[in-house]
């Protein structure tokens, strides 16, 4: 047990970039797919129902579209939202337009959006 306490402890440690490597290898050593399982309909009145409600979107992506005049503060705000390291927040804000944080909800994509846009750089969130 203590050991899937450790692997845990570094998986949550990992860096966003590190973590996305991680999933890349486990997918090709596996021959499996990361990507979430579509939902399956009830038989009967469950996939009428399914099929009227339209879905809210519930995980959101905040995207990097322009970095702006003040680089510096903006590889600040990638390091504080993403714990990336230095060499990986410039890469990241040097490679833009690329997407800082995936998968969160609609009001962690609104602070870090207007973390962003005080420190100069736009952002979209999709």
């Amino acid at each position: 047990m203590a050991d899937i306490q450790a692997l845990e402890d570094q998986i949550v440690g990992l860096s966003l970039l590190d973590a996305a490597a991680l999933v890349k290898k486990l997918e090709d050593r596996l021959g499996v797919s990361a990507a979430a399982a579509a939902p399956v309909a009830m038989a009967g009145g469950g996939a009428a129902a399914a099929a009227a409600a339209p879905e809210e979107k519930t995980e959101f992506t905040v995207v990097l579209t322009g970095v702006g005049a003040n680089k510096i503060n903006v590889i600040k705000a990638v390091r504080e939202v993403t714990s990336l390291g230095l060499k990986e927040a410039k890469d990241l804000v040097d490679g833009a337009p690329k997407p800082i944080k995936e998968g969160i909800n609609k009001e962690e994509a609104e602070t870090i959006r207007k973390k962003f846009t005080d420190a100069g750089a736009t952002v979209e969130v999709k």
